[in-house]
């Protein structure tokens, strides 16, 4: 008779639950892509949206934390937490608005989106990536990989180039981000992306302009 090993069937349980935490993760992320669109139709009201859901999470994580559940948003929040951030202020979603509101508000429309695509596309497909993917490990990133930092370039170079249509300008811009991504910071990644991403791609289109 097979001998069953339980450990390998708990770490599979684990692993298939960790991926689908971070599909849903990034989904968020991914969702954000949609932000400029808003924005095009009706810019301030957008970031009055913004900034009050902010104010809104933000309450909501502190009243969690005390044990208060807020309907819905404790939920997701909960099921959307890593490891990392158990039983702690979760801090993703802030970052994540704080960076789409200082592109928006810095950088003129094309600029904004090319971060904050940047940010959807880039930052998110490279961790999911990187989970499914990802087996040579990038020394001293705290565990990013390869193959999350390759598709990070990728997905920037493709979202910058279906705005800018420029592919020197685009590849720069990848390389930028992949750069970032791969830093260790936790998740103000989620500010530094949009911001700088969209930054950069302002002061080289303008500058080749």
């Amino acid at each position: 008779m097979n001998k069953i090993d339980f450990n390998s069937g708990i770490y599979a349980t684990q692993y298939r639950n960790s991926i689908l935490k971070e599909i849903f993760r990034k989904s968020i992320h991914l969702c954000s892509a949609l932000v400029p669109l808003f924005l095009d139709i009706a810019y301030i009201p957008v970031l009055i949206l913004l900034a009050s859901a902010l104010v809104l999470y933000t309450v909501s994580e502190i009243l969690r934390l005390k044990g208060i559940e807020i309907p819905v948003v404790s939920k997701i929040t909960a099921v959307a937490a890593r490891k990392r951030d158990e039983n702690k202020f979760v801090l993703g979603p802030v970052t994540l608005v704080i960076g789409i509101l200082i592109a928006a508000v810095l950088w003129d429309k094309e600029f904004y989106c090319i971060g904050i695509f940047a940010l959807a596309f880039g930052d998110g497909l490279a961790s999911l990536f990187g989970k499914l993917l990802g087996r040579i490990r990038i020394p001293l990133s705290n565990g990013k990989t390869a193959a999350g930092s390759l598709t990070c370039f990728i997905a920037v170079f493709i979202s910058s180039f279906c705005v800018c249509s420029n592919a020197e300008i685009s590849l720069i811009l990848g390389i930028a981000a992949m750069v970032i991504e791969v830093i260790p910071m936790m998740d103000f990644d989620n500010i530094c992306i949009p911001v700088i991403i969209g930054g950069l791609s302002q002061y080289l289109i303008q500058g080749f302009n």
